[in-house]
């Protein structure tokens, strides 16, 4: 299954076999397989006439703010059939390596494609939202505020369909880096080949990894900042008109609650490059002290920056098709704050990716499969 052999310095490198199966386990690639296989029953059980058909105006109350609002089931069904069958049969296929060929080129594409699809264009800025407003939603209940307002309203099945969709497409970007590690006969655990990039070495990834940590913290804030000035009664980049309309029905104070988070996450993202980002601080009760996991920074900042992306893309998306004013009634003579900031919002997610990947390589160890550091 491996080959190895010893260095000049002693050490063992241990080289994964490209093209052999058994080296490594195509867990991202069935996974990726499964997940279209469900997804293509059921465009093929809406193409039937099946209820829950996530998609369009007819199902979806606010399926403005989607690029499928106009889709119908009797079309989106057929299509997502077909495509959740196509990704069946390509998921399959790259469960064994095939050099690097047109073929394994074409594989490889397509499973980036289809991730790009499920991550970016699919969602729109209400799994952020969600994911948003959940906590405050919770802990609002057990004082009826906001009042009428459940989980279910801020997480309803259009909504997680979104979702879904980008968990599907974390599956094919996952089976994209795996099939690719196997065809190149780099490690299949680390990914690491004896010749690594120069700008992946810790030293490296410290300075760019710097200035991207920075604009990720920068953007959050300027939001935040717009948010509190108009709880405060401060109309920063609105109109006076806006401003009370909003502190009539309470509308900033739920603002405030979004600008606590965003600042929340600016700080965390700080910690990326900061050395309380990699060693818990002493006064933290039971951790103290002790070394953080890099997983527990790199998970969550990779999922806020898919979702600030997609977020960010929708804004601009309406922007472009002059679809704005009719999907936000406030966007028209407000003020550029209004709605300004989340133009920024793919940047901050571009940022904030960099900035996490940057952190993955200056906290990696040795791997222990294959010995390279």
């Amino acid at each position: 299954m491996r080959s190895s052999r010893h260095d000049e310095s002693g050490h063992a490198d241990l080289r994964l076999e490209a093209g052999r199966p058994e080296a490594a386990w195509p867990v991202w690639s069935s996974l990726a397989a499964v997940w279209s296989l469900v997804y293509g029953a059921l465009g093929l059980f809406w193409a039937l006439g099946g209820r829950g058909f996530p998609l369009g105006r007819a199902n979806d109350p606010s399926a403005a703010l989607s690029v499928f609002g106009e889709a119908r089931a009797d079309v989106g069904g057929p299509v997502i059939a077909v495509l959740g069958l196509l990704g069946v049969v390509v998921a399959v296929a790259m469960t064994r390596p095939r050099g690097r060929g047109i073929v394994s080129t074409a594989l490889v594409g397509f499973a980036w494609v289809v991730a790009a699809g499920l991550i970016l264009v699919v969602p729109d800025y209400r799994p952020l939202l969600g994911l948003a407003y959940a906590p405050i939603v919770v802990v609002g209940e057990l004082f009826n505020w906001p009042p009428d307002v459940s989980l279910r309203d801020v997480l309803p099945w259009p909504v997680l369909n979104q979702v879904l969709c980008m968990a599907g497409g974390v599956l094919w970007a996952g089976t994209a880096v795996a099939y690719r590690r196997r065809t190149r006969g780099v490690c299949a655990r680390c990914g690491r080949s004896d010749e690594p990039a120069q700008w992946t070495a810790p030293e490296s990834a410290a300075r760019w990894g710097k200035w991207a940590t920075l604009v990720a913290v920068a953007i959050p804030l300027i939001y935040a900042a717009t948010r509190y000035a108009w709880a405060l009664g401060i109309p920063v980049g609105i109109t006076e008109e806006f401003l009370r309309e909003g502190q009539s029905i309470g509308l900033w104070w739920a603002g405030a609650a979004l600008a606590t988070l965003a600042v929340g996450g600016a700080l965390l993202t700080l910690g990326l490059i900061r050395p309380w980002g990699e060693t818990f601080p002493r006064w933290i009760p039971i951790v103290g002290g002790r070394r953080v996991p890099p997983r527990l920074a790199i998970i969550p900042a990779s999922l806020v920056s898919v979702l600030v992306t997609s977020a960010g893309l929708m804004f601009i998306r309406l922007v472009i098709t002059g679809g704005l004013a009719e999907t936000f009634a406030f966007a028209e003579d407000v003020g550029w704050a209004a709605l300004g900031p989340e133009l920024l919002w793919p940047l901050w997610g571009a940022a904030l990716a960099a900035a996490t990947l940057a952190y993955h390589y200056r906290r990696r160890s040795r791997c222990e499969h294959c010995g390279r550091l």
